[in-house]
Parts: C-alpha cells; structure tokens; sequence
C-alpha cells in the first residue's frame, strides 16, 4: 500500500468506535521507519486533534482502516510529532535515493507500506533519475544510510525494480534473495 493511501483511512478501535482519521504519516528519517500518524477529527468541520498515533500502538493496519486496541492507544498530545519535526525528521519525500556505489536512482515521491498486524516500510515509489517522469517502485531491505535528504541503499537495490504494487513482492523477493547471497 502506498503511504498517500493511508492519509484519510479512519481509526477504529476493536470496539468498533471510529475515534479519529489519519491527516500525515510521520517518518523517522534516522531509521527509515514510519513513526506515528497525525490525526484529524471525523467528518467535514473538523481540525486537527493535536493528539497523534505513535506506530508501536497500531494493533494492524488494512485497507480500509487503521485498527487500534482503544483510545489509549493516541498520545495525549502531539509531541512525537514536535520531537522528530524539531529534529530535522518527518517528510522523506523529495529525497534522493543513491546506491552505496555512487548511482542516483531517483526521488522519493511515496512510500511503500506493507500493512498488517506487524506494518513496516518495504520501499519507496521514486520519480527515477534520468527517465523523464517515469516512476518506478524500489524495495529497500537493507538500507546502508537514511537521512531527510538521502536514503542510501546496497548497490544490487537498483536491478530490482516494480512498475506496480503487483510486481513489487517479487521485487522485494529477488532482492532479499540476492542480498542473502552476498554476506
């Protein structure tokens, strides 16, 4: 799942109460992980909740909603969010992804999410480098470096490559495969 699909899923509880939408996805740039969503009220007047969903208390992630245990589970305040902001973290988009070896292989313009009961980043959507506008999808398993600017992978990254969410597992695939190989 790309991670703008993700912005406007509502956030339900196990009870079935809809507590909250998702507004941002925060990511932990040093780690290259998602760290928290910010939230919004539900419905057409309402603003942002100044509480955010730190991503250790998300109980799965699907489709259609991002499912929780209760309202516990939101931080009292926004302050992840304050933290990483503040830090010079929080928005990958726009940074560059080159290969440990010196290529440029594009720009970050989503991530790839993989959703369940254990939601992690599997690699992102890049505008490549040197093909016009062409986008492709880049399986990221072992990044060497992350930073808001750049996000430096192994230099076997670039030969797997998706042109859609359907052939981005085999991707991943052929790159953990390949990956494994060499240590």
């Amino acid at each position: 799942m790309r991670a703008s699909e993700i912005a406007k899923l509502p956030v339900v509880t196990l009870g079935g109460e809809d507590v909250a939408q998702v507004k941002d996805i925060v990511f932990d740039t040093a780690r290259g992980t998602v760290r928290c969503f910010t939230l919004s009220g539900r419905g057409l007047l309402s603003g942002p909740l100044k509480r955010d969903l730190p991503w250790n208390k998300v109980h799965a992630l699907g489709p259609d909603a991002v499912m929780i245990r209760d309202e516990n589970a939101l931080a009292e305040d926004d302050q992840t969010t304050k933290d990483l902001t503040a830090s010079g973290g929080g928005n990958i988009l726009g940074a560059r992804v080159m290969t440990d070896g010196g290529t440029t292989l594009g720009k970050i313009v989503d991530a790839i999410i993989e959703t369940g009961r254990t939601p992690t980043v599997a690699g992102y959507e890049l505008e490549a480098a040197g093909r016009g506008h062409q986008r492709v999808l880049l399986p990221v398993i072992k990044p060497v470096a992350v930073s808001g600017e750049m996000v430096l992978v192994p230099d076997a990254t670039g030969e797997f490559t998706a042109g859609d969410l359907v052939g981005f597992p085999e991707a991943a695939g052929g790159l953990r495969t390949r990956l494994e190989g060499e240590t």
